[in-house]
């Protein structure tokens, strides 16, 4: 089966399974955030074998053993939208730190609302930040991880961009750690396309990095450097 024809069946099961899953995402108000999370998740665990069995994209996970125990904040690349959904079946419940436009997006956007995501106006400037490390916090003490991307967006596979320091900023005003994250969905989902390459992308997940004392800048450095030097080994490979 060519790539064009699974990923257009791959487009159709998504279109087919999200209107309705939306409309489960609002139903869920009643119910406690990890709760919502959990059925929500459903969802995605469909999409991500949608994936497997239509594309043929398949995953596997170095460095599990670093995973610690206590709720922290990811750094990972970001490459694709690939990446969004499976870290909801490699880490514990989480959140991500969003644009609030995603909120605006009809059925993806109802349903993301309902999982508790760090939201906020990037066109706020400092009342934005201060907005981020609360509700960051706040779900910090809740249990949920955070998942952020320092790019920012999405990069092409060998590209990077500056790693901004809000990640970073929440683990450190929270005291919790923060965990490294690279891999390559890149090759295979790539960013803004239609098509879905067949293969098995590798993510790798670092030692997790000890926050306090330390200031957000540095410790997005360090996240920087090893991202950036695991990046090289997993496309050499």
């Amino acid at each position: 089966m060519s790539v064009v024809l699974r990923s257009c069946l791959f487009a159709a099961f998504q279109l087919i399974i999200t209107p309705p899953f939306a409309v489960i995402a609002l139903l869920t108000f009643p119910f406690d955030a990890v709760t919502r999370y959990r059925i929500i998740s459903i969802w995605t665990r469909l999409v991500l074998w949608a994936v497997e069995h239509i594309c043929g994209i398949r995953y596997r996970v170095e460095g599990v053993e670093n995973i610690p125990a206590q709720a922290c904040v990811v750094l990972s690349k970001h490459q694709s939208a690939w990446e969004t959904l499976a870290f909801q079946m490699i880490f514990p419940p989480q959140v991500y730190v969003i644009k609030r436009e995603l909120l605006w997006i009809p059925f993806f956007g109802w349903g993301l609302a309902m999982v508790s995501p760090v939201a906020i106006d990037r066109k706020a400037g400092m009342r934005a930040l201060k907005q981020m490390l609360a509700q960051g916090k706040e779900r910090l003490q809740r249990g949920f991880w955070i998942i952020v991307f320092p790019e920012g967006t999405r990069v092409a596979p060998g590209a990077s961009k500056t790693y901004q320091t809000g990640g970073a900023a929440i683990a450190v005003h929270a005291g919790a750690p923060v965990l490294p994250v690279a891999h390559n969905a890149g090759n295979f989902w790539r960013r803004h396309a239609f098509r879905k390459f067949p293969g098995t992308i590798t993510v790798s997940i670092g030692k997790a990095i000890d926050t306090k004392g330390k200031k957000a800048d540095g410790v997005t450095r360090e996240v920087e450097t090893w991202i950036e030097a695991e990046m090289r080994r997993l496309e050499s490979v």
